[in-house]
């Protein structure tokens, strides 16, 4: 089972990662298993570009920066692509006896074939529930990817997606 969610234009920068964070406070206080990820984006001033870093959600290691400072002035990708695979290969290690995945989206690295692209497709295939943020400018590269399994929640569904999975 794949759901997924995407936010209006009139979403605040961050608000995905807040809602999914918040949801996998919820979560773990109920008791569930999670595995994945959340993303915090760490406001560094009004001339800096934030810093983004993961929580994974098997509360094992420390927050992990997955961008990095290219100076200022640049205009390239600020990820960390090192980064974020090690990430994506500490959350697959935890897959097996999680209830649910979550991950902060679907972005540019899953759509090019990397990032958590290949966990999403391991807990699928071990019967784990995946929820994850895509947003607009991948949609079409998410929707091939699924193949039709996919389903979109509205953001305000996602706790009520997630009890009835438990049902």
């Amino acid at each position: 089972m794949l759901a997924w969610f995407e936010l209006d234009d009139t979403a605040s920068p961050g608000q995905a990662d807040r809602m999914l964070e918040t949801l996998a406070h919820d979560l773990t206080a109920q008791g569930w298993r999670l595995a994945g990820a959340v993303q915090r984006n760490l406001d560094q001033g009004p001339d800096c570009a934030c810093e983004m870093e993961l929580h994974l959600l098997d509360r094992s290691a420390s927050p992990l920066r997955i961008s990095q400072s290219l100076g200022t002035g640049s205009s390239g990708c600020r990820l960390d692509t090192d980064a974020l695979a090690w990430a994506a290969g500490r959350v697959a290690a935890t897959l097996s006896g999680a209830e649910l995945l979550i991950l902060p989206k679907f972005g540019r690295q899953e759509a090019a074939g990397a990032g958590f692209r290949d966990v999403i497709g391991q807990a699928l295939a071990d019967g784990i529930p995946a929820l994850m943020h895509v947003p607009r400018q991948q949609r079409a590269a998410f929707a091939a990817f699924a193949g039709g399994m996919g389903e979109c929640l509205p953001p305000d569904g996602l706790a009520a997606w997630c009890a009835g999975l438990r049902r």
